[in-house]
């Protein structure tokens, strides 16, 4: 049900999740209860006008840079991390549509049989009709990350925040579930990221993010409502910014 007096903060946004997210508690493969959980996430906001497009890692199945790959030529494991984001992507699509919601995977490489190849003014039209719109595959390319597709795919659909979900509530000086003193930001400079080195995005997302004056917000993805508190403009997370 959809509360009327809750008013949405963003008009369009991009949301980074990773793939081991998908796989639960052991965070490999795909967790059936998981992904309908954060579906359901994605849905309540859809349903009060919120268009949403996702990029998913793949990291849950298999990741170019990891010690699987570590004998690997890296444009192969790479090429094998972006099959990786699309088998994930076809999965939240295919939840998606089992929950009552029209849902699309676009991907960077042609792969006409299980998706249609990403455009801007087909993933706009789907976005404006309140459809969920997948960028699957990464940019398409070896050496980029999916968090630089997604800063990508959130330039070209015009989204006006990036929105990572994480399974810590922000962005720490160090990793919290190691360090219990570890301090939390609740506003960061992109510079103020790179120059610390802090595990946000890699510098050429958080670089591309800058070019383009593209928030980000850092936020637990894994607690109930924490996506409509997001988009709702409530104060949680970390935001980079300018």
């Amino acid at each position: 049900m959809v509360d009327p007096n809750q008013k949405l903060e963003y008009k369009r946004v991009l949301l980074k999740l990773s793939g081991e997210s998908l796989g639960g508690e052991k965070q490999t493969g795909i967790d059936p209860d998981t992904i309908a959980k954060f579906v359901e996430e994605v849905k309540q906001v859809a349903e009060m006008g919120l268009q949403v497009g996702i990029v998913i890692g793949g990291g849950n199945i298999f990741r170019g840079l990891s010690e699987n790959a570590a004998r690997m030529d890296r444009v192969t494991a790479d090429q094998m991390g972006m099959l990786s984001t699309i088998i994930n992507s076809l999965a939240l699509k295919d939840t998606f549509i089992n929950a009552g919601l029209n849902a699309h995977v676009m991907t960077a490489s042609q792969m006409v049989d299980f998706a249609e190849p990403f455009s801007k003014g087909a993933a706009t039209k789907y976005l404006n009709a309140g459809e969920i719109v997948i960028f699957g595959g990464g940019t398409g390319n070896p050496y980029f990350t999916t968090d630089t597709a997604a800063v990508l795919r959130a330039i070209e659909i015009e989204a006006d925040v990036i929105l990572k979900g994480t399974r810590v509530d922000g962005v720490y000086d160090s990793d919290p579930e190691k360090n219990s003193d570890a301090v939390k930001f609740d506003k960061l400079s992109y510079i103020d990221v790179v120059q610390r080195g802090l595990k946000v995005m890699d510098s050429t997302a958080i670089t591309l993010s800058m070019d383009n004056n593209l928030p980000i917000i850092v936020f637990n993805f894994n607690i109930t409502n924490n996506f409509k508190r997001v988009v709702c403009g409530e104060n949680i997370g970390t935001t980079v910014q300018r």
